[in-house]
């Protein structure tokens, strides 16, 4: 068929496709006309979706933006958020719903099925390249869709909150409770420690093992020293004991070479007196007999000065082994401080650890105590809902 044709074809039938055109589009004008007209009110909200300063972490986390937005349109058209809206404007007590249900034959739950009447007349849309929600509900009483188109604004925001501090009360109570489970811990291991500091009579380790060990190193230092002195005593001794004439003390002592020195003059005078006088002249036999006395007292000397040397070595040998003693109750008193200080290191490390436990659930429990007292949230209502003056259907023009 060509086009010729087919305005042939319209010319011939224009009376009929002109009463087609005019039965429906005056169809279409009568039941827009007459069908019920709803009003559409409308909120708009906007997600800040910054670092949350209370609990340090971005709202939407590392969920992408959009899928966030997703996420929050999904909770506004949940049942718990339709629910807070029922009891928060009463709508069980409306009966002008109960009639509804009544004429539905009461399927369900009373409280279901207006959830679900609510969640019809509820459209959600979060913008494309904006952090905006819009939420629109729509019913036949402007006043009514204004309502609850605000209703379920606040339903949503006090949602969030819930959402984000009920599980920090509840992780608040669970580090509350492991909390006093380490403090307990920590008080046990603090007296535990206290009672081996006071057994052992030690509450510095570190600074009582030093002064221990000074005192130890310096009866070291005493003992070596001693040592030496025993050796040089117990040599001259034993030379003493072999020719005492010619020891050091003795040729050191003052009084011996006095002695010498007179013996001396008294063998000369005796020499000279015999060339002149008989053995048996009296000056022989009195210079004789100061020579006897002179070379008693030498002998007298000579053992004072053994005497002395023997006595310097046997003092030295009781003071090396005094000092030994010493010595040895304090090493044994070091390794025994050494012993106990290490099993105060130990209790020392186990409390450290239960304090080091305990601050960190301290800390936790502080933290998710502020969180689930946080009642700010990152949603702000950009429009609320304000009382549409014209219904949003039917669309007489656009219908027509």
């Amino acid at each position: 068929m060509s086009f010729t044709d087919f305005l042939r074809v319209l010319r011939a039938r224009w009376l009929l496709a002109a009463s087609i055109f005019l039965t429906i589009t005056s169809l279409a004008l009568v039941v827009s006309l007459v069908w019920p007209k709803k009003y559409a009110a409308s909120a708009m909200l906007m997600i800040d979706l910054k670092i949350d300063p209370v609990a340090g972490t971005s709202a939407a986390g590392v969920v992408p933006s959009a899928a966030y937005l997703a996420t929050q349109v999904d909770i506004i058209e949940s049942n718990h958020v339709a629910s807070k809206v029922i009891d928060e404007l009463k709508l069980e007590d409306l009966p002008q719903f109960r009639a509804e249900w009544d004429a539905d034959g009461r399927k369900g739950d009373y409280k279901n099925w207006l959830t679900a009447r609510l969640l019809s007349s509820l459209k959600v849309e979060a913008a494309r390249e904006a952090n905006i929600i819009e939420l629109r509900f729509s019913d036949g009483n402007p006043k009514f869709a204004q309502s609850v188109a605000n209703a379920f604004a606040k339903a949503y925001i006090d949602s969030t909150v819930q959402f984000k501090t009920s599980p920090a009360k509840q992780y608040s109570e669970f580090f509350e409770e492991r909390g006093n489970l380490a403090r307990q811990k920590l008080e046990r291991a603090q007296i535990k420690l206290a009672e081996a500091q006071k057994q052992k009579g030690i509450l510095v380790t570190d600074e009582r093992l030093d002064a221990e060990t000074l005192k130890l190193s310096e009866l070291s230092t005493q003992l070596t020293q001693l040592r030496g002195a025993l050796a040089d005593s117990s040599s001259r001794n034993v030379q003493a004991s072999r020719n005492a004439e010619v020891s050091p003390e003795a040729l050191a002592s003052p009084l011996l070479t006095a002695l010498r020195t007179d013996l001396s003059r008294q063998q000369a005078k005796l020499d000279e007196s015999l060339e002149r006088y008989g053995d048996n002249h009296p000056v022989i036999i009195e210079s004789r007999a100061s020579i006897a006395s002179t070379q008693e007292k030498i002998r007298q000397e000579i053992g004072r000065v053994n005497r002395g040397i023997g006595a310097t070595d046997q003092i030295n040998q009781s003071r090396i082994q005094a000092i030994q003693v010493a010595y040895d109750e304090q090493r044994q008193k070091l390794l025994q401080l050494k012993e106990a200080r290490n099993e105060l290191l130990l209790i020392e490390r186990e409390v450290a650890a239960a304090q080091r436990v305990y601050d960190a659930i301290q800390a936790r429990q502080s933290q998710m105590s502020l969180e689930g007292s946080n009642s700010q949230n990152n949603i702000v209502v950009l429009n609320a809902a304000a009382e549409p003056t014209s219904p949003a259907t039917p669309r007489v023009g656009i219908n027509t």
